[in-house]
């Protein structure tokens, strides 16, 4: 039994209440928060926080650097710049490149590093925190091993040739 207080990335929702409070939140609980999706994982965040403990233990055992650092890396490198929208003229479409607002940046960035975890992890050995683990290690190197960064440079590359 632990006798000390332990700090858990859970707000109850109190994040998602007003238009941009989810800024606010703490980038932990967001990726937490983010990990807990498709169906069968919908509203277990005992099972993701166990998660992505288990990733930042990998994480400083492999690097021996602050996890929360490198998770911050791999939002930064991760989170796209530049992107496309479709715009609508005179009953023809054609897509714009338009610049990415930074809570978008991060929303995507922490978006794109959950999936690339949890394709990596699918019909492979390795469990979801391992695979998370590598997915921040490698996107916080900037390496084309990382699929968040391999999006956004495809995202960004699309931008380029609608500008």
């Amino acid at each position: 039994m632990e006798k000390y207080a332990k700090y858990l990335p859970h707000s109850g929702g109190r994040y998602a209440a007003k238009r941009f409070r989810k800024a606010q939140c703490p980038i932990v609980e967001r990726l937490t928060n983010s990990m807990m999706m498709h169906g069968r994982n919908n509203g277990k965040k005992l099972m993701t926080v166990r998660i992505v403990k288990h990733a930042f233990e990998i994480i400083h055992l492999l690097t021996g650097e602050n996890p929360l650092q490198v998770l911050v890396n791999a939002i930064i490198n991760s989170g796209p710049r530049e992107d496309s929208t479709r715009i609508g003229r005179a009953g023809t479409v054609r897509r714009q490149a338009v610049d990415v607002s930074p809570l978008r940046r991060v929303n995507q960035a922490i978006w794109l590093l959950c999936t690339g975890a949890r394709e990596a992890a699918f019909r492979n050995i390795k469990t979801i925190a391992e695979c998370l683990a590598d997915e921040l290690i490698n996107a916080a190197k900037g390496s084309s091993n990382s699929y968040a960064i391999k999006k956004k440079d495809e995202l960004e590359r699309v931008a380029k040739s609608n500008r």
